[in-house]
């Protein structure tokens, strides 16, 4: 395929702008957009867009959208920075629920775990180190 791009990722949740609110706090995103309906939100994160869509809107579009389970997640999103620490506390403080604390991984990564307000699992990590 020709000039096939990774645009964005949607998360279906309950309230989209405590969600934006929540991520600008916790990561320190910009808010891209927030349309009027307060159905749908954009959050710059670079050159892939992180969207929000209430689970209200979803549904009225027949797309039945499932509920999220932090016990048992089947995704997750990853935020890499080179300060976990901080970057874990900020969540922390912002209201992300501890899952997993900061722990060195045998492949030469830094990760946390953390949920969000919608139960969505986060990963925090360090770039991966190069091994010879």
């Amino acid at each position: 395929m020709k000039n096939l791009v990774f645009k964005y990722t949607i998360f279906y949740v309950k309230n989209v702008t405590d969600t934006l609110v929540f991520f600008e706090t916790a990561f320190g995103f910009k808010r891209a957009m927030l349309h009027d309906s307060g159905d749908y939100g954009e959050l710059d994160t670079g050159s892939t867009t992180l969207s929000f869509s209430s689970l209200e809107l979803m549904t009225s579009l027949g797309k039945s959208p499932g509920q999220v389970n932090s016990a048992h997640p089947t995704f997750e999103i990853a935020f890499e920075t080179d300060d976990i620490s901080t970057a874990l506390a900020q969540a922390v403080n912002a209201g992300a629920i501890l899952v997993q604390d900061v722990k060195e991984m045998p492949w030469g990564q830094t990760t946390a775990y953390v949920s969000d307000i919608n139960g969505f699992l986060i990963e925090l990590c360090t770039p991966v180190s190069s091994q010879s």
